[in-house]
């Protein structure tokens, strides 16, 4: 019986290399197949009316990805909120879908939203709790290289850092273009003062959780002050 080391050493490499690119291939395949089946069976559920269960399935899958480094990377949030749609995120917000659910790359719908300059579906991902001042490439990050101004604004509207530094140790400033209308803002934004106004509430928004931001239209409070926290 011959041995299968020697077998295989005696293989052309290109033989080999194919094996390896089989091998990708098929896995990418599997990968496509498990999003596209998960993707229908909730469909399904969302046609059936039960948009409960709909929600669960994408839930355990895109949850279990984040937790344990799965290549499960992209959820359907992320993939809306990089389109543009806002309706859809809007939809798969009410569903149940997390808005801080991570790639592999550890990047956000937020982070989406950003880059594609879509400034609609950023602002009804924060409202629903979406986390703007993640460290190193955070959104603010995003938004400022892509010269996003309505979109950097924003951000920093809602309490993203100024001064985050990315994985190459730049700010926001340094990211954005050269002389453009973005790196004038930021610029402007650093060397002017805070209003109270605004710390207070993203101080008030802070202690409320971003798990509860959607909670706060019911607090028992003067109506005024109510449109105040939530930014209307």
């Amino acid at each position: 019986m011959s041995d299968p080391s020697v077998e295989l050493s005696n293989k052309p490499f290109a033989a080999q290399l194919s094996n390896v690119y089989f091998s990708i291939l098929a896995l990418f395949c599997f990968k496509l197949f498990v999003k596209i089946s998960l993707n229908l069976l909730s469909y399904f559920y969302i046609v059936r009316g039960n948009r409960k269960e709909a929600a669960r399935i994408s839930a355990e899958f895109y949850d279990y990805g984040k937790q344990h480094g799965s290549w499960a990377d992209r959820s359907p949030l992320h993939d809306a909120a990089s389109q543009g749609r806002l309706l859809a995120v809007r939809t798969l917000i009410l569903q149940g879908h997390s808005v801080n659910v991570l790639t592999i790359d550890h990047v956000t719908p937020l982070h989406e939203a950003c880059v594609g300059d879509h400034g609609a579906c950023a602002r009804a991902l924060i409202d629903a709790g979406a986390n703007v001042s993640r460290s190193l490439d955070s959104p603010l990050h995003a938004a400022a290289e892509k010269d996003c101004t309505v979109v950097v604004k924003l951000l920093l509207d809602f309490g993203a850092d100024i001064n985050a530094r990315n994985t190459e140790f730049q700010r926001p400033v340094d990211v954005a273009p050269p002389s453009s209308i973005t790196e004038g803002f930021l610029l402007l934004y650093e060397a002017t003062p805070r209003l109270l106004s605004q710390l207070c509430r993203q101080c008030v928004r802070s202690c409320v959780g971003r798990d509860r931001l959607h909670l706060l239209s019911h607090l028992p409070l003067p109506a005024r002050l109510r449109r105040y926290l939530q930014y209307q």
